[in-house]
């Protein structure tokens, strides 16, 4: 159980580092250039996809996705909270000085990226036949063959 809290935090403070590289890419290198911070938030989110798939693969060979979607769900929820309350205090911001239409747009975007993530990570695992359900049913049906046919006699 313990080790699982530790994957989970793991993985929350990754997108959380990835979010916090972008703002200071945007801070450092592009203060004041809306283009720029544009592409740069766009990369970010690109990147949380990129991660969420790999994870939502991983973890979907192992486990079923009740098990881990669960996990995924408390990660990124964490995830999004410190992004959207912490990310701008690091840079000297304050998270609601861009108004609500934007807090809000960030989480939608957030959330919309992680599930991009996610969805194509686990549909790609899917689709390749490796998920669990899948090598569940494989094992399955290799036992069922190698028993031999039972013959009733009359």
């Amino acid at each position: 159980m313990r080790e699982r809290w530790r994957v989970i935090v793991v993985l929350a403070v990754a997108l959380f580092a990835v979010n916090v590289v972008a703002r200071l890419i945007i801070r450092l290198g592009f203060d004041g250039d809306d283009g720029a911070a544009d592409r740069v938030s766009l990369g970010m989110f690109v990147v949380i996809g990129l991660i969420l798939a790999t994870v939502a693969f991983r973890w979907g060979r192992q486990r079923p996705v009740a098990e881990w979607s669960g996990d995924l769900v408390v990660a990124v929820g964490a995830a999004l909270l410190l992004t959207v309350l912490v990310g701008p205090l690091l840079v000297g911001n304050n998270p609601f000085a861009g108004g609500a239409g934007t807090f809000f747009a960030q989480i939608w975007l957030y959330l919309a990226a992680a599930g991009a993530g996610v969805l194509l990570g686990y549909l790609l695992l899917t689709a390749l036949g490796l998920d669990h359900r899948s090598q569940s049913l494989k094992r399955y049906a290799e036992v069922k063959a190698a028993k031999p046919r039972r013959v009733v006699r009359r």
